[in-house]
């Protein structure tokens, strides 16, 4: 990867740098060596002594616990349109939103049945890309091709503020900083993130960088100080993000392959006993999923394994399952474009495909669990979603 040590913006901020602890990762990693000398080299799920979290999840096979029992309902409110996100709501068994290219985003309600879309959420005026529900869930942002943020109240669908982009581009992703809900990160199509007060709705001082392409994918780490943001042109950059201004240092480079799409990031911090490395799940058009190990505090990457997908052209997009630190295995889930949704176990060597479910007509471009793991939700590219309910053990 590359270091951006000597960019004089990033020698301008060492007093930021040095605000990270560099300690945290490397106590971390002396206590992961101490508890998992039986693991092999580069392991990141619990090991086999830890029966206390296995006994939470069910002490059955990684394939017994993602057997679906079928489709639990199908929302096709968007259908025509490609529907980009979907999300459930976060610590949340049956609240689910999804956005859609129509430039709508619909709240749905699971349970009770029959699932119903309890509002729809009108306003941009192009389709949305991206959404993020708060912490709490009582607010969405979104970002929209209309080259503008939205805030919403989830209670009653009301648009709480509406945000230009500070460049006047179309936007492409966003997320909530996780400690910090006031602030969101946002990229768009001149190759910009920056991060905004959704109070005030001004972007942060300081709290802007450039990529080589496209934002097409952020995530940040669970604490909050490290930013990862992905680029149609292939690269990756880390970003040190400061707790208390907001402002962005450009960290590392890591180009994924130059000219493929980065479409999907995801982060998972394992800082448990049980657990052990820092991971980020990449989802790029090279017909794979990619699995990397943050190696330092400054959000350095190595590969460390990958998984065949489907995806040349399509935005997909993957995530952790929730529980995997509590299983023997550790499953992620992706969309891809052969319509099928895909579970691989990442710590099994040979053979890493655990389950396949079939049932859209299009590319597959979203998933998402619900907190317990009882409900998965998918979205395509013709604007369908379906919600499927795991079997019942």
């Amino acid at each position: 990867m590359e270091d951006f040590e000597d960019d004089p913006r990033a020698l301008g901020a060492r007093g930021h740098r040095r605000s990270v602890s560099r300690g945290s990762y490397q106590l971390q990693a002396q206590m992961n060596r101490a508890v998992y000398e039986d693991r092999p080299p580069g392991s990141v799920v619990p090991t086999s002594a830890a029966e206390a979290s296995r006994a939470m999840a069910g002490d059955t096979s990684l394939s017994e616990n993602y057997a679906f029992a079928g489709m639990y309902h199908v929302f096709d409110q968007h259908v025509d349109e490609a529907v980009p996100r979907v999300r459930f709501a976060n610590d949340d068994r049956h609240r689910l939103a999804c956005c859609s290219l129509d430039g709508s985003i619909s709240l749905c309600q699971l349970v009770p049945a029959p699932p119903t879309v309890l509002r729809v959420l009108r306003g941009h005026t192009r389709g949305v890309s991206d959404f993020a529900w708060s912490l709490s869930n009582d607010i969405l942002v979104s970002t929209s091709l209309d080259a503008t943020m939205r805030i919403w109240a989830s209670e009653d669908g009301r648009c709480i503020r509406e945000i230009p982009d500070p460049d006047s581009a179309e936007l492409l992703c966003c997320t909530f900083q996780p400690v910090n809900n006031n602030l969101t990160v946002v990229g768009n199509a001149k190759h910009n993130v920056h991060v905004m007060n959704i109070s005030t709705g001004k972007k942060v001082k300081g709290g802007s960088s450039k990529l080589t392409g496209r934002v097409l994918a952020l995530s940040f780490d669970a604490p909050g100080r490290l930013l990862w943001a992905g680029d149609d042109r292939g690269s990756v950059f880390s970003f040190l993000f400061d707790m208390a201004t907001g402002k962005l240092t450009k960290a590392k480079r890591l180009v994924v392959h130059e000219g493929s799409p980065v479409t999907s990031i995801s982060a998972r911090s394992w800082v448990s006993r049980e657990a052990r490395d820092p991971s980020l799940l990449i989802n790029a058009c090279l017909n794979k999923l990619l699995l990397y190990r943050v190696v330092d505090n400054e959000g350095t990457l190595q590969l460390k394994r990958s998984f065949p997908i489907e995806q040349s052209s399509h935005a997909v997009r993957s995530i952790f399952c929730p529980l995997m630190s509590f299983r023997q295995g550790a499953c992620v889930v992706t969309g891809s474009e052969d319509m099928c949704v895909h579970f691989f176990d990442v710590e099994r060597a040979a053979k890493a495909a655990v389950n396949k479910l079939q049932g859209h007509s299009a590319p597959v471009l979203d998933v998402s669990f619900n907190c317990d793991e009882s409900l998965l939700a998918s979205s395509d590219a013709s604007g369908m979603v379906i919600v499927w309910r795991r079997e019942q053990k």
